[in-house]
């Protein structure tokens, strides 16, 4: 797992569209903010990733006619999740949560901002081939330690975990510091797919041990 000095804390999409309130919300969203503030505190280096989207996003379901929400369809890269409207560029609900500690932050990973595929992994598009240049700044800086916890956990943090843990690196997702959607079972799917990857799934007190 590594210790926080050695490792690296990759905080997912802790956005106002995701918290309560928000155009995408997930579930007490805003509860993970106080243990990711905790975790900041022991991590020396700080990774952030921000949904980015223009506002005539392909994911977003008011731009397909006839789709609703929550529903799919099928892009070039694969089945696609539709989405409300969220994170779009510039506005206060892309902004993150105002209590979030984003002071020893020293990259923020942006993603989604392509207009034509959405983008739930920290390392990669949803094409799974696109990469935002997050392993090429882990493996310049030397570190094979990465340390995820955000929103949410069966979307962009698990697809995080899996991608870092398909390239090599040794991956550790905090649980109580993420939420899920959990949207026709994917929290279950999500969370089995990351055992069998190898992430390991740990709590705060845990990793303080």
């Amino acid at each position: 797992m590594g210790t926080p000095d050695d490792s690296v804390l990759i905080i997912i999409d802790v956005q106002n569209d995701f918290c309560p309130g928000g155009a995408l919300a997930v579930p007490g969203g805003d509860e993970v903010v106080a243990p990711i503030n905790a975790l900041i505190e022991r991590f020396e280096h700080v990774v952030l990733t921000q949904d980015w989207h223009p506002d005539d996003h392909s994911s977003f379901a008011a731009r397909h006619e006839g789709k609703e929400p929550f529903g799919t369809t099928e892009m070039a890269y694969g089945t696609q999740t539709l989405w409300p409207d969220h994170c779009v560029q510039g506005t206060s609900g892309a902004e993150f949560h105002a209590d979030l500690d984003v002071t020893k932050a020293q990259l923020i990973i942006r993603k989604g901002f392509r207009a034509h595929i959405d983008s739930y992994s920290a390392f990669f598009e949803n094409d799974r081939d696109t990469p935002t240049g997050l392993a090429g700044y882990l493996r310049e800086r030397g570190y094979d330690k990465v340390v995820l916890a955000g929103l949410a956990t069966d979307f962009c943090v698990g697809h995080s975990a899996l991608d870092a843990a398909r390239l090599g690196f040794k991956t550790t997702v905090v649980m109580d510091a993420c939420r899920a959607i959990d949207l026709d079972g994917s929290l279950a799917a999500a969370v089995a797919q990351m055992r069998d990857a190898g992430v390991v799934l740990t709590e705060s007190v845990s990793l303080a041990a």
